[in-house]
């Protein structure tokens, strides 16, 4: 696999990791009382929250080079799936007629 055709696997990857990273210290933090456990049975579910809020804006910003790169590759798959359609198209045109 080249760096191109892997570059949505790598932002996946990351961002799933800056995720987790998060999940772990929001996890910490409640743990030891430095954040609020949440209501009732609700502390899981409270850590997942604030760990997608606070991972968000991170993978924006760490990740911009990755987002990027991903992009030129969908970009460049959609152009070339565009590109086969017309050529298609134009070869049934020219038997029709």
């Amino acid at each position: 696999m080249s760096a191109k055709s892997s570059a949505a696997i790598r932002y996946t990857t990351l961002r799933l990791a800056i995720f987790i990273g998060c999940f772990v210290v929001v996890g910490g933090l409640v743990q030891v009382g430095a954040l609020p456990k949440g209501f009732g049975d609700s502390n899981f579910v409270w850590v997942v929250l604030l760990a997608l809020v606070l991972s968000a804006p991170l993978s924006f910003v760490l990740l911009r080079k990755q987002r990027d790169a991903m992009s030129e590759q969908i970009a460049g798959k959609v152009d070339r799936t565009k590109a086969r359609l017309e050529a298609n198209r134009s070869q049934e045109d020219g038997a029709v007629q």
